[in-house]
């Protein structure tokens, strides 16, 4: 289930952190409870994404990307993600979770998230990429981030994050089978 108390207490909790530009970090601490782990009594691979909304959704909130995306009725949806996993988190470890906009290009945010142990290490990192939606489709990023009241060009993409977006853009959609491709089972 997804956990809507944890992002309202995030949301809550953040109401008066001051405002963040959009290059700045937003940090959030986090615990791993019980029903985040898998059978490797670990943090769940798939809900250290969710988890990763209660890092950026406040972030959004403290740049104003929220209060713009109300304002001119867009909605936001994630368009692609690529995960590094490298330390894990175990049950009822608290860790925080660290969020930033690494830049936009023609059509996406990129979203770098890492979560970091209490040790000081690194136990995951996310690129995402986002983008607002309005009736006619992706809204371009330009227009958020004059919506949003901040410099409509995009600050330069780091290096990695700019391969990853151009192998994406190789990446076929949809997804091609081989002619032998067999998906009775």
């Amino acid at each position: 289930m997804y956990p809507f108390i944890r992002l309202f207490k995030e949301l809550l909790v953040h109401r008066n952190s001051p405002p963040l530009g959009p290059r700045d970090v937003h940090v959030s601490r986090h615990i791993c409870w019980p029903w985040d782990i898998d059978l490797w009594v670990e943090l769940n691979n798939g809900r250290t994404l969710t988890l990763y909304d209660l890092g950026r959704i406040p972030f959004g909130q403290r740049v104003g990307l929220l209060a713009a995306l109300k304002k001119k009725g867009w909605g936001l949806t994630i368009a692609g993600a690529s995960v590094r996993y490298r330390r894990r988190i175990r049950p009822m470890e608290t860790f925080t979770i660290r969020s930033r906009l690494a830049g936009w290009d023609d059509r996406f945010f990129y979203i770098d998230q890492s979560i970091w142990k209490t040790s000081g290490e690194c136990a995951n990192q996310a690129l995402l990429r986002s983008a607002a939606t309005g009736p006619d489709g992706i809204v371009p990023p330009a227009l958020v981030a004059e919506a949003m009241g901040i410099d409509t060009e995009s600050p330069p993409l780091p290096a990695w994050v700019a391969a990853w977006a151009d192998a994406e853009s190789t990446r076929p959609w949809p997804p091609e089978y081989s002619p032998d491709f067999n998906d009775t089972v």
